[in-house]
């Protein structure tokens, strides 16, 4: 770590969670208990050994054996019950990470076997959410958390989701998504459900730039009106950087985007970056990337840019002023916290505090919540950095 947040508890530092699903972030122990009463069979009944079980699958590389894995996870969220202590359960461990405003993103289709209407299965969840604020509170600590409710791409409900996410606009739901398969399955799909929210002026996020490329972006922010990107990353696929030495460089062309190899400012080799036009939309126009170091890793979302976390493109999308916010995606498969996350940048980037709290200020401008509310969230934050000094 960087001298300036070597001896910091980056765990205590308040942050902001923008893509976190809820049946990915469960306890193996909870997860055990729930589905002995459900008659689910699982990996394992040990919880060390079941949470190795959903790491090592989701290390796959592979998006789809990645998905597989929530087939367990969704299993145990079948009833009330058990979508009450999961989400209440969600929370408290929000908030023994340092996050206090999270959007808790969840697909309500897939919790209907067990005879739950969407209503029920969204107003079950509310109110674990609203336990695991009180559990919170009593703590003497402070949490806001909202639901993005999602609709599953391969489905044909993306209507009826839209329309049940509007209908709880007032008790819970605070944007809309798309999620699930992402190869074959475009945003357009949806495209009358997006319009209907446009029409409700209500916010969506949507998955694009995963296991997808350019094409999946373009068509979540036109048939999608992406207010920000679901993991987002191969957004610079549309990015070329072409280094040269740096007396050689037009000042004027080179701009605040000089990068060396490895994506440091340096005196004699400068990177000299040009943008296509989908990428310079995304950027100029602030639209937020919701992206997951290590998910992306696991998942193989980064491959085409290399095989390892070094070679993540989130420094060069940082850098060169992209609206970059960090997430776990799905904490029990990555086996990670927003802490961990945070860690990682610093070992990996060479990140400093500086950088953590430009990121997490992203976040904040980024969250689906009224002006004021995200001007008090930031406030927050700037705060509680300056005081880490």
């Amino acid at each position: 770590m960087t001298a300036s947040v070597k001896t910091l508890d980056l765990q205590s530092l308040p942050k902001v969670s923008l893509h976190d699903h809820l049946d990915g972030g469960l306890r193996p122990a909870t997860i055990i208990e729930l589905a002995a009463a459900a008659g689910h069979k699982l990996p394992s009944t040990d919880p060390v050994a079941l949470a190795e079980w959903f790491r090592e699958s989701a290390d796959s590389g592979s998006l789809v054996r990645y998905l597989e894995t929530f087939d367990h996870t969704i299993a145990v969220m079948q009833t009330r019950d058990g979508l009450i202590r999961v989400a209440r359960e969600f929370v408290e461990d929000l908030a023994d990470d340092g996050v206090v405003y999270g959007e808790v993103r969840w697909a309500p289709e897939q919790h209907l076997t067990a005879g739950l209407t969407l209503d029920e299965t969204v107003e079950a969840v509310q109110e674990g959410l609203e336990a695991g604020v009180a559990s919170v509170e009593e703590s003497g600590r402070h949490i806001q958390v909202g639901q993005l409710i999602t609709a599953m791409r391969h489905a044909d409900r993306g209507q009826e989701i839209a329309e049940l996410a509007v209908r709880h606009r007032n008790s819970g739901a605070v944007g809309f998504d798309i999620a699930g398969a992402e190869e074959g399955f475009l945003p357009s799909r949806f495209k009358d459900a997006f319009t209907y929210l446009a029409e409700h002026n209500f916010p969506a996020t949507v998955h694009a730039g995963e296991a997808a490329g350019l094409e999946s972006i373009q068509d979540a922010l036109v048939h999608g009106r992406a207010q920000r990107l679901g993991h987002g990353v191969r957004i610079a696929e549309d990015i070329s950087v072409e280094y040269i030495a740096a007396e050689d460089a037009d000042e004027a062309a080179v701009g605040s985007s000089g990068l060396d190899e490895d994506g440091l400012s340096a005196e004699d080799t400068v990177g000299v970056v040009t943008m296509g036009e989908l990428a310079s939309w995304v950027r100029d126009r602030g639209i937020a990337l919701e992206i997951c170091p290590s998910s992306n890793l696991q998942t193989g979302a980064i491959a085409g840019f290399g095989g390892g976390i070094t070679d993540h493109p989130l420094d060069l999308l940082y850098q060169t002023g992209f609206r970059v916010t960090i997430n776990t995606d799905n904490r029990l498969m990555s086996g990670v916290t927003l802490t961990d996350e945070f860690e990682l940048l610093v070992e990996v980037f060479d990140y400093d505090l500086d950088d953590l709290l430009a990121l997490s200020l992203n976040a904040a401008e980024a969250a689906f919540l009224p002006l004021e509310d995200r001007e008090a969230l930031a406030d927050h934050l700037i705060e509680a950095y300056s005081g880490a000094r």
